[in-house]
């Protein structure tokens, strides 16, 4: 197939285009656009598999500022069509899916839109090679999931869960680019994978890894920028399900995968991936278990999971980079499956609190059964993908003989079985309520058959992929080679790991009322005040205190202090890099004529009158004759259409403060503290003489080469013109005369709307 991804990126923000301005009566319209362009990319990824496992690496390159090294190049390789192949073919699912789940809710044209668009955005993040045109889609991925997590803009719930996460993933973003900058320079290029060919060493690459570290941290939600995530559950289901759970977060897991076979070897590397992994998979599996509602469920569970990976790929080693990708995938289709569901039984039953929820299982066998598949793969169950994938990590740790890491994330995997249990155990097995939890009957369940379909699909491909994994493998092992990814293992010592893990956490959810009793008295404890959340919200207060003190110093509303800043920032930024740069100016020299002193003569005293004169229209009026005589010096000097501009923007500019000052005081307030005159005159004193200065620099110095004006000259005919003043301003410098006129008419519109404004409406008679 002769379809580049190009073209298929240009399709999907075609099809967000098109979704978005679509009319509601076309609601069908949209699903089957939003689908087309899935089911394509999926066309279109089976045909790129092919060659791609066998060690092909396509490469697309858009060119944009060669000068700087920046295009989009687009690298297709076997991580890429992993991830290309869970967007589309998850995105998928939540398109059908979203199509019944909200198809009562308004603006799903907007959803399905933002939906069509952060996929192709994650497209283009897991194909490209530049540096530069990475930080565009991952900030595309950014914008986008802050439109979605907010897309119930009219709950204060979701519009402080949108901007938690935008600002939090927001800030890894930029420490992102810093990082990426500093590894070009280091590297030389601005290839990722030239980059990863040859890692630079020394100072600055080590700063620009552990910035590209913190915004990988902050898009996968590990600890400590792991607060943002359950927060942005107040997102509609389909959007967690397909940000938060299969694509979006798994960003950070792409951009550690991509660096991690040049940098494993970094010092940083892998005690602080590691580290991090650790700390957030088991911070997340320990929140999971404590929780009531099934998406806080889920989502301390997806930070969990996200650790687990974050700290295989931490390892760096080929069997390890194996395992995190093998486990990416198996993740993306439970997880996906799991949120799914929720939406189902959310949609139904009206609420998605444990407590409320009994005999949903029985009601609704099949959506049973799918949460059963999906809970039991992210239990890590055989004969599911779940089991496969966490297997092939137990025996990875246990080959390189890392027993403390396989003791964490064992004991976290146990609470993974566990809140695993939990989840299917309080949405569908049927329960008593206590009686501060039971509401009367439960609420009357619609038919679910439009919304069992999507997750049905999901939570089946766990199944089939586990019994046969070399599916699975041929994409993973293309990209790191490991052990094969088999059902079967044998009698093994991660064999064992597995078995132990599930028991345990069989155990763990019989006796889940001694464990929530814990975390209770834990909760209730100092410790609990310490949290990433709390130090988020400390950290906002603290900036917006910090924001409200600093304007009131310097935004006091005073004109004449903002003034002085302005012009002393003006001034002293050249008198440094002029006194840096040293050397003695070279001032003109020569004779003054009469005429030269007769119009600075004009020049000066009326500028020395306005200082002395108290009232405002008289000193506006002397300014007034200062650019008159400035006008007369233009004409001395061969220059009458600038003195006729000139005269045209004093007179304009002479009606304007009329305009103004005639509603203000009559006469200058008097000034009683010497050393406010004193400051003003300072400030006066200094800007007068730099821009004296200046001018007299500027006019000293002169090139040796030729005159340009020789070269307007000869170019003049060739313009169409004899007047070489006039095809300087329409030709040569027709950008700068498009300016210049656009203030004038800017100008003009303001001097409307000032005399409009001073008129007096004329009285009805009486």
């Amino acid at each position: 197939m002769n379809v580049s991804l190009l073209t298929i990126l240009s399709a999907y923000l075609a099809a967000a285009i098109l979704i978005g301005v679509a009319p509601t009566r076309f609601r069908r319209s949209t699903i089957a656009t939003a689908a087309a362009v899935m089911v394509g990319t999926l066309v279109w990824v089976l045909d790129q598999a092919g060659s791609v496992v066998n060690g092909d690496v396509h490469i697309e390159t858009l060119r944009w500022i060669p000068s700087l090294s920046v295009a989009f190049e687009l690298r297709i390789d076997a991580l890429a069509i992993t991830f290309i192949s869970l967007i589309s073919g998850v995105g998928l699912g939540i398109v059908a899916f979203s199509g019944a789940y909200m198809r009562t809710k308004p603006r799903f044209n907007r959803f399905l839109s933002l939906i069509v668009m952060f996929a192709g955005a994650m497209i283009g993040l897991s194909a490209t090679d530049n540096v530069f045109g990475l930080f565009v889609f991952w900030e595309l991925t950014t914008i986008t999931s802050y439109l979605l997590v907010g897309f119930d803009d009219e709950k204060a719930g979701s519009r402080s869960a949108a901007l938690q996460a935008v600002l939090t993933t927001g800030l890894g973003g930029l420490a992102l680019l810093g990082g990426l900058v500093l590894l070009a320079q280091a590297a030389g290029t601005a290839s990722l994978a030239g980059i990863v060919a040859s890692p630079p060493t020394g100072i600055v690459a080590t700063v620009g890894l552990s910035l590209a570290l913190v915004g990988a941290f902050t898009k996968s939600a590990q600890a400590p920028f792991h607060f943002w995530l359950p927060g942005a559950m107040a997102a509609p289901t389909p959007a967690s399900a397909y940000l938060h759970s299969a694509t979006m977060v798994k960003a950070g897991i792409l951009l550690l995968l991509r660096l991690a076979p040049g940098f494993n070897t970094a010092s940083i590397w892998t005690p602080v991936v590691v580290s991090v992994g650790l700390a957030t998979m088991v911070i997340g599996a320990w929140r999971a278990l404590r929780q009531t509602d099934l998406k806080l469920l889920l989502a301390y569970g997806t930070v969990s999971q996200l650790g687990f990976m974050t700290a295989l790929v931490g390892f760096g080693s080929p069997a390890m980079l194996h395992a995190a990708l093998a486990v990416l995938i198996s993740h993306a289709l439970f997880k996906s499956a799991l949120f799914l569901t929720v939406g189902a039984i959310d949609s139904t039953a009206g609420t998605r609190d444990i407590r409320k929820l009994s005999g949903v299982g029985l009601q609704h066998p099949l959506l049973a059964l799918t949460g059963a598949l999906a809970a039991a793969s992210m239990a890590g169950i055989a004969p599911l993908l779940g089991f496969v994938t966490k297997e092939a990590a137990f025996a990875a740790l246990i080959d390189a003989q890392k027993w403390a890491p396989l003791a964490i994330i064992a004991a976290s995997s146990a609470a993974t079985a566990a809140y695993s249990l939990k989840f299917w155990w309080g949405a569908f097995a049927t329960k008593p309520q206590s009686p501060e939890h039971a509401g009367g009957d439960p609420a009357p369940l619609r038919t679910i058959r439009t919304l069992i379909a999507a997750p049905l699909i999901l939570a089946s491909a766990g199944v089939v992929l586990g019994l046969a994994p070399g599916i699975v493998d041929r994409l993973v092992y293309a990209f790191a080679p490991g052990a094969k990814l088999v059902l079967w293992p044998g009698w093994k010592a991660a064999l064992a790991v597995s078995a132990t893990v599930v028991v345990l956490g069989v155990i763990m959810h019989i006796k889940r009322e001694s464990i929530d009793r814990a975390q209770q008295r834990f909760v209730g404890g100092r410790l609990s005040r310490i949290s990433a959340d709390e130090a988020y919200q400390w950290t906002i207060v603290a900036l917006n205190r910090v924001a409200d003190r600093i304007t009131g110093v310097v935004q006091h509303g005073s004109l004449p202090l903002y003034l002085a800043v302005i012009l002393t920032a003006v001034i002293a930024a050249p008198m440094v890099a002029f006194g840096f740069a040293g050397g003695v100016p070279t001032l003109p020299t020569g004779p003054f004529s009469l005429p030269e002193a007769g119009m600075a003569l004009l020049v000066v005293a009326p500028a020395l009158a306005a200082l002395r004169v108290s009232s405002r229209m008289v000193a506006v009026l002397l300014l007034g004759a200062v650019g008159y005589a400035m006008a007369g010096i233009f004409v001395l000097y061969g220059a009458p259409d600038l003195a006729l501009t000139l005269l045209l923007v004093e007179t304009v500019v002479i009606a304007i403060f009329a305009f103004v000052l005639s509603r203000l005081p009559r006469h200058f307030e008097i000034m009683v503290w010497r050393i406010r005159s004193a400051v003003r005159a300072a400030v006066a004193v200094g800007v007068g003489g730099f821009v004296a200065a200046a001018a007299l620099l500027a006019s000293g110095q002169r090139n040796p080469g030729p005159s340009p004006s020789a070269a307007y000259r000869d170019l003049a005919p060739a313009a169409g013109g004899k007047n070489i003043v006039n095809v300087i301003l329409t030709d040569f410098r027709a950008l700068d005369t498009l300016g210049e006129i656009t203030v004038i008419a800017t100008a003009a519109i303001g001097v409307a709307a000032l005399i409009s404004g001073f008129r007096t409406p004329v009285e009805e008679a009486e």
